[in-house]
């Protein structure tokens, strides 16, 4: 197994570990937010290691079909994961209708993406797609931190973690429901080109077919 893959399948692992920090499990819940704290480091270097995996097969020239199976799951795992069990670790953030509208989003996506490749064209992600990625881990961490406080008293600032939270959370929602239509939209392009190129094919084959008789 080279580099990349080895580090999408370290990332697959950090997913049961993530689960069971935030649960009443996990055996270092202390008073200054322990649990919180270590969850979300483990949910940023997880992140972290979703674009090195693809950065590093592409510059070492290690793209493989596991590689291409594995990657999107992984991600799809990890996001999945992570708001739901948000839903139990703190409700009054992460609403039941929030992580639908976010983890559907996520299964539409792999849908088009299963049409595209048999219609023999690909779809890339666009900078929204992007913008998503990086909302939802600050939604992610922001919402486990708000589980512990509040807000935070920094010198004579005060930052409302709770509120900046919800406002995360409602952001990423928002950005996965306008990117999913976006891709939409470019999917719908493609395979309506893709349909006129099979149209004109097809009369080109029966208009060579009609000479040779």
């Amino acid at each position: 197994m080279n580099l990349p893959n080895s580090i999408t399948m370290t990332r697959i692992a950090m997913i049961p570990l993530f689960l069971w920090i935030l649960s009443s499990h996990f055996l270092w819940r202390g008073p200054h937010g322990e649990q919180e704290i270590a969850a979300s480091v483990l949910f940023v270097l997880a992140s972290i290691t979703d674009g090195l995996d693809g950065y590093l097969a592409r510059k070492r020239g290690q793209i493989t079909t596991m590689g291409m199976l594995l990657d999107p799951l992984a991600d799809k795992i990890m996001v999945t994961a992570a708001f739901v069990e948000l839903v139990a670790y703190n409700p009054q953030v992460v609403k039941v209708w929030i992580v639908v509208v976010i983890v559907g989003r996520e299964f539409l996506i792999s849908g088009l993406r299963s049409i595209a490749a048999s219609e023999g064209f690909t779809i890339s992600a666009s900078e929204l797609g992007k913008l998503k990625t990086v909302v939802q881990i600050v939604a992610v961490v922001s919402a486990i931190l708000a589980h512990r406080w509040d807000h935070w008293e920094i010198g004579v600032v005060e930052v409302p973690v709770y509120w900046y939270a919800v406002a995360a959370i409602y952001f990423a929602a928002a950005v996965a429901a306008i990117s999913a239509i976006d891709y939409f939209i470019g999917f719908w392009k493609q395979i309506d080109h893709a349909a006129k190129d099979r149209r004109k094919a097809a009369v080109l084959s029966r208009g060579k077919s009609v000479k040779l008789t």
